[in-house]
């Protein structure tokens, strides 16, 4: 396990927003306690309001690693994450979600990449789903197609997820935050759209890794995504009116599936978990359709000026 001494400027100020996820939060955190040759860090987790308060079992882990703990009123994950922003004093900003897991060389990988990128601002961390169960299977194989899709020639990345990512502190306005509140979800792809308008993309580093798990049955997997969905169309509205193309077109959806059906034939993956993918793509674009006949007028229609 990983031991600290107080410092006023460590590496990394690592940012977690949760909200009533103690559990799979308790299991993120063990992770950080086992990194190994791991540079200086502390970790901020803010509580976007929950029920109930940090249980005692997460306020433990301060013996392991400088430890934040910060409660606010619910103003969604964009809000906690600006807020762990200002709290948090490392000289490089790390966000993860409750439910990740950092390996053992994680940090230390992160750390020796971006020393030798100065060049690079921010810093997409490679993320692998939990193969054990039909949903973490689904996710691997989101996850494979996603980052081999995206990735570009030149070692950056066309993707931006919160569930493993860095920044230069130096880069973000601390009064303002990195996260526009506006996005209920879909924050991190709303923070792309404003680097790629910048002519700028994640590093992305293929060996520091962090495992997404979805503790989740299949049918609250589907319900997520298609909440997920509404929430964001939102956002992507937002993204419209900047005039930057960041979905993918039918022909590389397409294309993204049959890449996941030659991968899904890889015994640790499966046919099963390409079809539930296939479902997974089809609910939010039913949500999507849906969204523009629902959503109210005054959203639709232009204002008279």
């Amino acid at each position: 396990m990983a031991t600290w001494e107080p410092s006023s400027n460590p590496t990394f100020g690592i940012v977690i927003a949760v909200y009533d996820d103690w559990g799979p939060l308790d299991q993120c955190l063990h992770s950080l306690a086992e990194q190994t040759n791991a540079p200086t860090f502390e970790v901020t987790v803010v509580d976007d309001g929950s029920p109930e308060p940090a249980p005692e079992s997460i306020r433990g882990w301060s013996r392991a690693f400088p430890l934040t703990i910060i409660r606010q009123p619910h103003a969604g994950v964009a809000a906690a994450r600006n807020r762990g922003i200002q709290d948090c004093r490392g000289a490089l900003l790390l966000f993860v979600d409750a439910d990740c897991k950092a390996q053992p060389d994680c940090l230390a990988v992160l750390a020796a990449t971006v020393a030798d990128s100065p060049q690079y601002r921010c810093f997409q961390l490679h993320l692998a789903g939990n193969s054990l169960g039909l949903v973490g299977r689904a996710e691997q194989l989101r996850l494979i197609t996603l980052q081999n899709h995206l990735l570009q020639p030149n070692g950056a990345i066309r993707y931006l997820n919160t569930a493993g990512f860095a920044i230069r502190r130096s880069t973000v306005n601390q009064a303002t935050g990195l996260f526009d509140p506006a996005a209920r979800r879909g924050e991190d792809t709303l923070l792309l759209v404003s680097l790629l308008q910048r002519g700028e993309m994640p590093l992305y580093v293929a060996a520091a890794t962090v495992q997404h798990a979805v503790p989740l049955s299949l049918v609250q997997y589907l319900r997520k995504s298609v909440r997920s969905a509404y929430l964001e169309a939102g956002t992507y509205r937002i993204i419209g009116s900047k005039g930057v193309r960041i979905r993918v077109t039918n022909r590389e959806r397409l294309q993204m599936l049959a890449s996941m059906w030659k991968t899904s034939r890889q015994p640790e993956i499966g046919r099963s978990a390409w079809f539930v993918l296939a479902l997974r793509q089809a609910l939010p674009r039913l949500v999507s359709f849906a969204y523009r006949f629902t959503r109210p007028k005054s959203e639709t229609t232009p204002k008279a000026s």
